[in-house]
């Protein structure tokens, strides 16, 4: 087959994703509430570091913004078991208005003696992001037919990096004309945005069981099936590794573009990763149902080792080649996790191995920003990109072994 016909038949199949989940009604009403919800919170994210710079002038109280957002990662599992305490769609209905409500108090942000609150208001509002996450996850489980969760994920992701794509330029030229109430005001309504898609929703969940123990053995029991499941482990941990080896990435950005350009150079490389991880979300429904989760997981881990690997090279078609090839390879480990741990957890467990996933996933990225904001004012750029890349192809060839993986997202055994 040519490359054009290749790319022809690419673009039908993801036209088809996308067309399969806009006809089923609460599919699509569930990937509108990601895409309200997520617009509001990447509109934030930036616009609280700016807010805090302003009120300080101090780098590292602004970077403590972001921390604060994901610090109640490290303590996903424990939060999770709240989603699996009550029905998930009440749950998400009711987060929205008090979301809203809490957003309004940092119309009392003005000075630096009061910056306390924004601090407070971040930390919470991380947390209640874990318990959203894990509910959502549970009640699209339930909502959307099981042949369409690979798409739907896929989707989700697009719509995401679209948002980052979006967000957070019109937060910051919002901030720019307002002042940081006003980008608190927008994440407001966007809570009540999504609080009307989701009350639409037609999904029948059943009640919750009754707790037969105490909070940390619910906790440990989302752990104990994650862990012992030979389909969800590797990919998770597989998804853990590439997002420390993506974090520490992350933190070279800007070294990346000192070979030769701008820091404002960084904006286009982003915006390429964002095209490529928005085309890889319209086509991981169909590239699942083809190879299942192991084999597109680390056909991602493989394209994204390939590109770390030559990244330090000062050349605009590789720094921009490369970033392309990032957002490409990375969501598919991702995707593929979280549609296997969909597929594979009973709904009651549902809330807590999604939570204790996003954990195992989602944190190593944190530590990786560390390591890399460390590491890129102490070994030379050309040695870290290639090691990154070989611990990528050690992660994909580990994944590629193991004797079992992930269901695909039809719910068939994976082929060897």
């Amino acid at each position: 087959m040519t490359t054009a016909r290749r790319k022809h038949s690419a673009g039908r199949a993801g036209h088809r994703s996308l067309g399969r989940v806009l006809r089923d009604r609460d599919a699509a009403l569930c990937l509108c509430g990601v895409v309200v919800s997520g617009f509001g919170t990447s509109a934030l994210w930036l616009a609280a570091g700016v807010w805090v710079k302003d009120l300080t002038g101090s780098d590292g109280l602004a970077a403590l913004c972001m921390l604060a957002m994901w610090a109640p990662t490290l303590v996903g599992p424990a939060l999770g078991t709240l989603a699996d305490r009550v029905r998930r769609r009440p749950l998400l209905v009711a987060t929205g208005p008090l979301m809203a409500c809490l957003l309004l108090t940092l119309f009392a942000v003005d000075s630096r003696d009061t910056l306390w609150l924004l601090f407070a208001v971040l930390l919470v509002y991380g947390a209640a992001g874990v318990v959203h996450d894990a509910a959502e996850s549970a009640l699209v489980a339930a909502a959307v037919d099981p042949g369409l969760l690979g798409d739907f994920n896929g989707l989700r992701m697009t719509a995401n990096e679209g948002m980052k794509l979006v967000a957070p330029p019109a937060g910051a030229g919002l901030y720019a004309a307002y002042g940081g109430p006003s980008v608190a005001l927008l994440d407001a309504a966007t809570f009540v945005l999504a609080t009307g898609v989701y009350a639409a929703l037609r999904v029948r969940e059943a009640p919750p069981e009754r707790p037969t123990e105490n909070w940390r053995r619910r906790t440990a029991e989302g752990a104990r099936h994650l862990w012992g499941r030979p389909g969800l482990r590797p990919l998770v941990l597989a998804g853990g590794v590439t997002m420390l080896c993506a974090g520490v990435n992350g933190a070279t950005a800007y070294a990346v573009v000192a070979l030769g350009h701008s820091p404002a150079y960084a904006g286009a490389l982003y915006a390429v990763q964002g095209a490529g991880s928005v085309v890889v979300g319209l086509l991981a429904g169909p590239a699942l149902r083809r190879l299942g989760g192991r084999r597109f997981a680390v056909a991602g881990i493989v394209l994204l080792a390939t590109a770390l690997a030559v990244r330090a090279a000062p050349y605009d078609a590789v720094a921009l080649g490369t970033s392309a090839a990032i957002g490409a390879g990375l969501p598919a480990v991702l995707v593929a996790a979280l549609t296997a741990v969909q597929h594979e957890t009973p709904g009651p467990l549902l809330g807590r191995v999604t939570a204790t996933a996003n954990s195992l996933l989602f944190t190593p990225n944190v530590l990786g920003l560390a390591a890399g904001a460390a590491l890129v004012e102490t070994v030379d750029l050309r040695l870290t990109m290639p090691a990154l890349g070989a611990v990528l192809l050690a992660t994909a060839t580990t994944l590629a072994r193991c004797p079992m993986a992930a269901a695909p997202s039809d719910g068939r055994t994976e082929r060897p």
